[in-house]
């Protein structure tokens, strides 16, 4: 019987999609995607072997691992150093997060009235907005940890801000600024200092 990876979600093929490709995901879990993203390709045990330069038995293995665990069973085997305190698909989702908009920023409706999804939710991804808002979805993660992804994965979390946002009611924006066409004032040539050597 061929062994193939079973067919897996949208959502399970984006995530082995991407890991497949990673540069800074670990290499024993993007070669694993790989021979799964391989199988879906309709490639057998032996020619996924020889693709990503490992023994059929180890193919075979992370295969049936799939078939019963989906992402989760890319994971490193029990007792192997360190066990990873989220999985892949977990961390799939924290970064997905940051393309979202987040809860509670305003947005200016078809009427032209300001609207948030959240009007207690943060109006900018920050560490803490991510990880209370990963908190929220099931995930067990502290601030530190989700840097630690974002940064892993080249992911910038944070908007500059800007001088335009205040939370004071009464503030008004700059007006437009100086036009190109102002003429700058040459700086004043400085007089030397008076000395003493005439006297």
């Amino acid at each position: 019987m061929v062994l193939r990876a079973r067919p897996g979600r949208e959502d399970e093929r984006a995530v082995v999609r991407r890991l497949s490709r990673a540069r800074k995901a670990p290499r024993d879990v993007v070669m694993r995607a790989r021979m799964v993203e391989l199988s879906w390709a309709g490639l057998r045990v032996p020619a996924i072997a020889d693709e990503v330069d490992c023994g059929q038995k180890t193919v075979r293995r992370w295969l049936h691992r799939f078939k019963r665990s989906g992402l989760e069973g890319l994971e490193d085997l029990g007792g192997q150093g360190r066990k990873r305190r989220i999985t892949e698909a977990e961390r799939s989702r924290i970064i997905a997060l940051v393309k979202e908009v987040p809860p509670g920023r305003l947005e200016v409706q078809p009427g032209g009235d300001l609207w948030a999804a959240d009007a207690l939710g943060p109006a900018e991804w920050t560490l803490d907005s991510l990880a209370a808002q990963a908190r929220q979805l099931g995930i067990e993660v502290g601030r530190s940890q989700v840097r630690r992804i974002l940064i892993a994965e080249g992911v910038r979390w944070r908007r500059t801000r800007s001088w335009t946002r205040s939370k004071d009611p009464d503030f008004a924006g700059k007006g437009r600024g100086s036009s190109a066409s102002t003429p700058s004032h040459p700086p004043a040539r400085r007089s030397s200092a008076p000395t003493s050597w005439g006297r």
